[in-house]
């Protein structure tokens, strides 16, 4: 979708009037109302005020750029206003500003647009242009051409990088993804052309994750540079030169992040990151990446197993029996203790681990289909293993539902992601988990829960032997990762010696803190 698809000659204003940010707002949303764009002004405008209050959307260099995805918007739309003599905007005053709206479905082809939108601006000499336009039709044309400049511009390519030279990578998101991640992004790499640096930064915007950096990238990078104004996953950092800042301050700071990423602390994630990040440079083959998806379901996984776990440990404290009724050791405290660590926390082990694995694999679509499946398996009996395969089968039915649906019309494109992803993802996830994984992984569940339950003595301790071995046996490598996935299997189950011998034989090599760091 081009720009000029959702920015007409009707809403755009070139002697913009206002004494203030509440002025232009309103008199640019005024524009959208009255020419369709959206349904309810009052409610479209107070959605804005909502994301405003987050973060100012004065970008610098005379730019303000209010944005909000809203129910109340009919079909997204540009609006354009400049003043030049300046509207006090916030603390910055401000010539030029762009009112975009995005329904709360907006397709990734209008949020791209949208985010093109902003990288243009952090041309000056197209800044220049828009200041000295004489027309409305004039303000298009110059977009128009923009567009066709950015299409055939081969200075947007990123040469791989050489041993002898700085490369800085990097990533940027804001709170909505739509104006400041692509912003930044477009600065930073406009930054690095000027100094001679090589710079690729990913930006993860609403319309998902683009430019994404390689492990290889990565490893060769001298800096990086995190422009954010949200939480992001920072793991495969670790050991890596970093420098985070906020995505206004890599707009209006580009040059001098760059400079400094090479001297900027080094990151200190745990040891199980580094690992990551060591295999990722020389594993890019089919096992790598169902290692890698694995790994983020066990990362969020992980907080359930520890608070579940510790709180079961606490209800102990008061008896053996203190969360049993029938027992003299009954204490109410305790057995609530014990509800939350065994049924609400491991409860919500394996959707939690299935979602995210299909979320690493197909992205948000992947999430719900995948937790649901995951829940499903966990009710059937299949315990982790259905997890596992939950995950995996939700995760790659996404994949396969965007290509089918890439094909419908654009004005059906906005139900992808809140209709027909989850819906037909879910619905094939489910019914496939149910009528193909759940009877034969049940079974096999109950009959090795059975045998380990009546285990007991020389073959209880040889099989504790066994497992805390392999765990250490690759120190982090596969035979300790299935070795702990054997252990949260059985703790689904109910059994809970095998992750006591885990634990155990992982104390022998180094302490509990390492031990977690080299599963995780």
């Amino acid at each position: 979708m081009e720009i000029s698809e959702v920015l007409s000659q009707d809403n755009i204003q070139l002697d913009l009037q206002g004494a203030g940010k509440d002025d232009v707002i309103r008199s640019l949303a005024t524009l959208l109302y009255q020419n369709g764009s959206i349904s309810d002004l009052e409610g479209y405008i107070k959605d804005v005020w909502k994301r405003e209050k987050e973060i100012s959307t004065a970008v610098g260099n005379g730019i303000a750029i209010p944005h909000a995805k809203s129910k109340y918007v009919k079909k997204t739309a540009i609006a354009f206003g400049r003043s030049l003599s300046g509207i006090q905007y916030g603390e910055e005053k401000c010539q030029l500003f762009f009112l975009i709206a995005a329904g709360e479905n907006a397709s990734n082809e209008h949020l791209k647009a949208l985010s093109k939108l902003s990288g243009f601006l952090m041309d000056d000499i197209f800044r220049a242009h828009l200041i000295l336009a004489q027309s409305n039709a004039e303000v298009l044309d110059l977009v128009n051409e923009k567009e066709v400049d950015e299409k055939t511009d081969s200075s947007d390519v990123i040469a791989k990088p050489n041993d002898s030279q700085n490369f800085i990578v990097g990533v940027t998101a804001c709170t909505a993804g739509i104006a400041h991640t692509y912003m930044s992004a477009k600065a930073l790499e406009d930054a690095g052309e000027k100094l001679g640096i090589k710079v690729k930064i990913e930006t993860e915007g609403s319309s998902g994750t683009e430019n994404e950096l390689t492990s290889d990238e990565i490893k060769q990078a001298s800096g990086v540079v995190i422009a954010a104004d949200r939480t992001i996953d920072m793991s495969r950092f670790s050991g890596k030169r970093v420098l985070q800042t906020s995505t206004k301050a890599g707009i209006n700071d580009a040059e001098n992040l760059i400079r400094t990423a090479n001297s900027a602390p080094i990151y200190q994630g745990n040891d199980g990151d580094n690992a990551i990040i060591e295999q990722q440079t020389s594993a890019k083959s089919i096992g790598f990446g169902i290692y890698k998806h694995l790994m983020n379901g066990v990362s969020f996984m992980l907080p359930f197993v520890v608070a579940g776990g510790i709180l079961i440990a606490i209800s102990f404290m008061f008896g053996t029996g203190s969360a049993d009724p029938k027992s003299a050791d009954y204490n109410a405290l305790a057995a609530f203790l014990n509800m939350v660590g065994s049924k609400a926390a491991f409860g919500l082990m394996v959707p939690i681990f299935a979602g995210y694995v299909a979320y690493s694999i197909a992205d948000r679509p992947g999430l719900a289909p995948g937790a649901i499946s995951g829940m499903v398996a966990y009710l059937g009996g299949s315990g982790f293993l259905g997890g596992v395969v939950a995950g995996f089968l939700a995760g790659y039915i996404i994949l396969g539902l965007k290509k089918v649906f890439s094909k419908l019309p654009q004005s059906l494109q906005g139900l992808n992601p809140v209709l027909l992803y989850p819906v037909f993802g879910t619905l094939f996830t489910t019914l496939i988990i149910q009528y193909s994984i759940n009877g034969p992984v049940s079974g096999f569940n109950k009959v090795l829960t059975a045998w380990l339950s009546h285990m007991g003595g020389t073959n209880a301790v040889l099989v504790g032997f066994i497992l805390g071995g392999l765990l250490v046996s690759d120190m982090g490598g596969p035979l300790n990762k299935i070795t702990y996935a054997f252990g949260i299997q059985m703790l689904t189950t109910g059994v809970n010696a095998p992750m006591a011998a885990i634990m155990c034989g992982g104390d022998d090599p180094a302490n509990c803190t390492r031990t977690c760091n080299h599963n995780f």
